[in-house]
């Protein structure tokens, strides 16, 4: 015999955690439009814009490329990550087997809940939760006077670009190359390129029959996460290490379980997401980006991802509880 009821408790949390997550995704999908605004339409770089030659930037110091004559500015650079990104982001929406809104329904009208079946209900909650946790971890450590304080800014509009950049690099490096190669010579059965490559951009399609194996990667990989945001002399202070090791614990399990577009747009919503609307603050109200993250917009913002973290958090442990209550009803 099989439990035939719908789920009436994930049914009740789904309507306002499916509404919520719905006006995540509308803000998500609003910052394109504003981050494209904030680079080409404000004085957001004082005395820079996006005409700034992209090899002029301290990122390539040391190398060939620092103040060469390549023609590439700042703005052609953002473009491309620009549509790099929008392009995952419409993907996320689409797949990988259902698109957003279908995968909603089911949730409100039957309290039937598999985020895994579309990126984007993936990225909506596990950011919401992510912003909840790195939320808590900086509130516990104000209490006993340890401040995160960021790096120095250079420009608003260099800022801007490098932290649009970051998500695809560290992505890229703490994911791919130091979580998802290890996992694939722990668990792969095979060796065609092939499939090296579709375990890479989603480890769920090997067989982790150990999990303690890969959950060990995940912390050991976050914790190296946290150093590396304070291991530098032009780094945040050590109180980032705590919230960074978090983040990449969470980033590190939602890229095992979902896959690689998951926890890039993950990063990319924490990072080119945030400062879009922090920018786009800033330079209406003609006002300090430090003073744009004090806004009551900016506030709204916090408050609004803090609930869907809450209520993100609340279906998920109904969810797991439910589907170990009918499994045992399986006969």
């Amino acid at each position: 015999m099989q439990l035939q009821n719908p789920n009436k408790i994930i049914q009740s949390i789904g309507i306002p955690f499916t509404a919520l997550l719905s006006v995540v995704f509308g803000l998500l999908l609003v910052s394109f439009p504003i981050g494209i605004y904030v680079i080409f339409e404000t004085n957001v770089g004082g005395d820079i814009n996006f005409e700034y030659p992209l090899t002029h930037l301290d990122l390539f110091v040391g190398t060939d490329f620092y103040k060469s004559s390549l023609d590439v500015s700042i703005g052609d650079a953002f473009v491309v990550l620009w549509i790099f990104y929008l392009v995952l982001f419409v993907i996320a929406i689409l797949g990988p087997r259902h698109n957003f809104f279908k995968t909603l329904s089911p949730i409100i009208s039957f309290g039937k809940y598999d985020t895994r079946v579309n990126y984007m209900i993936g990225i909506t909650k596990w950011f919401s939760i992510l912003i909840l946790i790195s939320t808590l971890i900086n509130y516990v450590q104000q209490g006993i006077g340890l401040e995160i304080v960021p790096p120095l800014a250079e420009n608003n509009l260099i800022q801007f670009f490098y932290v649009s950049l970051a998500p695809l690099l560290e992505e890229f490096g703490f994911r791919l190359i130091l979580i998802g190669v290890p996992l694939f010579a722990l668990y792969s059965t095979k060796s065609s390129l092939k499939y090296f490559v579709k375990c890479l951009w989603s480890p769920a399609n090997l067989d982790i029959y150990d999990a303690k194996k890969a959950f060990l990667l995940i912390i050991f990989v976050g914790v190296l996460f946290g150093f590396a945001h304070i291991a530098f002399g032009d780094s945040w202070s050590t109180g980032k290490f705590a919230q960074a090791a978090a983040s990449g614990i969470i980033l590190g399990w939602v890229y095992i379980r979902y896959g690689f577009v998951v926890s890039l747009l993950i990063h990319w919503a924490a990072n080119y997401f945030v400062f879009s609307y922090a920018n786009f603050i800033s330079q209406i109200n003609v006002i300090s980006i430090e003073d744009a993250f004090s806004h009551s917009l900016m506030s709204t913002l916090e408050i609004l991802l803090l609930v869907t973290g809450i209520f993100s958090i609340c279906i998920l442990f109904v969810n797991r509880f439910y589907s170990k209550k009918e499994s045992t009803l399986e006969v």
